[in-house]
């Protein structure tokens, strides 16, 4: 195939704000854990593939499966739909309240 490109799974973007390693980033409806630290403007590479454990809304609790949304302004998962996106789901469940649930990545893009 002479298309292609690279696989995906990892993808270097522009930080839509400052972010630290391991934390989210949304980019539009592209959404990726950052592999490190970048400023907001510079480059970051988001992995987009995965189970990772992310900063969640402490005052839900979350049953293994549910859909799994990432509030930009919060910058944190939840498990509200609202005008959040949708980035997953949760690979087991996380009581209320509990800071970090274990959410699976899978890609996807979601209009």
């Amino acid at each position: 195939m002479k298309n292609y490109i690279q696989p995906g799974e990892n993808i270097t973007v522009t930080a839509p704000y400052d972010v630290l390693s391991g934390a989210g980033a949304l980019v539009s409806k592209m959404f990726g854990v950052a592999s490190g630290d970048a400023l907001s403007g510079k480059s970051v590479t988001l992995v987009r593939v995965g189970v990772f454990g992310m900063k969640k809304t402490s005052a839900q609790a979350w049953t293994e499966g549910a859909k799994v949304y990432w509030d930009d302004a919060a910058k944190e998962c939840t498990t509200t739909v609202g005008t959040n996106t949708l980035i997953g789901c949760a690979v087991e469940a996380a009581a209320n309240p509990t800071s970090i649930g274990k959410v699976l990545l899978d890609g996807a893009i979601r209009a």
